[in-house]
């Protein structure tokens, strides 16, 4: 899933940082209900597919990290305007993850009290939390109050989110940008506990690496060779593979215990370990859960403040995937 964090995340350079509405009680008199129907949706769609948790965390990041989370990732292209998830690194980007927001706005919207009151950011926001906790990862307070922006293209994605090649350099440019520490990056970085990615995102490092080496040296070689009999060099580039090799239903710190066994799928994974400046981090994790759990929060929460839209400069929208 080149999941995700594959994280993969994004935003425009200057992001508006306007948090001063966002509160966890925004909706006690307008929706007072908004979390358990949230919620509610969520819990069916998981019992349908498992793929809605890792599809819905990477869509969450995805939105945040271009122009803000305002769920602008959300919008359908039309002829005259190509919008983001059109842009070629969102393609990929399952529809499990857009279908929860949707079906989570048609049962707010079949509540009288919600109807057109909670936006799509919002909705995006708190079923990311809940498809994290479904995984058994952290349950934390989401913070409400985000408008739906008014802008989508795809030429805002260009260069905003992560590479699966990036190196340390790159990733704590691309999160600094964000409000984002490189602690928060190393813990966002753990949504690749869940999930999938395709095999055309792992070939350059079990075959091509570079003229003369074929197979990336900081892989473990039994886990190379399993990658190998995965993804043949034949193999249709859409087959998946797991991010995590161990636990990869499940939302735990295994992301951390598999990069010091040179297990981490992509060389964003990996650098993570090999670079001394983050290596720590990584091991510190590795060995407490509870720590990880409290920093995943932490990054979550900011993360959630990115580009943030007020009433001036968004709105609600009737239709999650067109403007209003």
């Amino acid at each position: 899933m080149v999941l995700v964090v594959a994280l993969c995340l994004t935003i425009s350079a200057f992001p508006e940082q306007t948090t001063a509405q966002l509160n966890r009680n925004f909706y006690s008199k307008t929706c007072p209900n908004v979390e358990q129907i949230v919620r509610n949706v969520v819990q069916m769609k998981v019992k349908q597919t498992f793929v809605t948790i890792p599809a819905t965390l990477r869509l969450f990041f995805h939105d945040c990290f271009v122009n803000g989370c305002d769920a602008s990732v959300m919008i359908q292209s039309t002829p005259t305007n190509k919008a983001e998830k059109d842009h070629p690194d969102n393609i990929s980007l399952a529809g499990d993850g857009f279908d929860v927001v949707i079906q989570a706005k048609k049962a707010l919207d079949a509540n009288p009290h919600c109807r057109n009151k909670v936006s799509c950011a919002d909705i995006l926001s708190l079923a990311t939390r809940d498809v994290v906790v479904a995984a058994g990862g952290p349950s934390y307070e989401v913070e409400l109050g985000r408008f739906d922006g008014l802008v989508s293209t795809a030429f805002s994605v260009e260069g905003n989110l992560p590479g699966p090649s990036d190196n340390v350099n790159k990733l704590n440019a691309l999160f600094k940008k964000n409000n984002l520490t490189q602690e928060d990056m190393i813990a966002l970085s753990a949504a690749h506990t869940l999930g999938f990615a395709h095999c055309s995102k792992v070939f350059n490092r079990i075959y091509n690496f570079n003229r003369t080496i074929s197979v990336d040296p900081t892989l473990n070689m039994t886990y190379a060779k399993e990658l190998q009999m995965a993804c043949p060099k034949n193999v249709d580039p859409r087959i998946a593979i797991n991010m995590d090799p161990v636990t990869p239903r499940t939302f735990d710190n295994v992301y951390y215990k598999n990069l010091q066994q040179g297990k981490g799928l992509f060389t964003s994974d990996q650098v993570l370990y090999t670079d001394v400046r983050s290596r720590p981090t990584v091991n510190a994790w590795a060995r407490d859960s509870p720590s990880f759990n409290r920093a995943f929060v932490t990054a979550m929460t900011k993360l959630g403040r990115v580009g943030v839209k007020t009433s001036r400069n968004g709105n609600i929208r009737r239709d999650c995937g067109a403007f209003n």
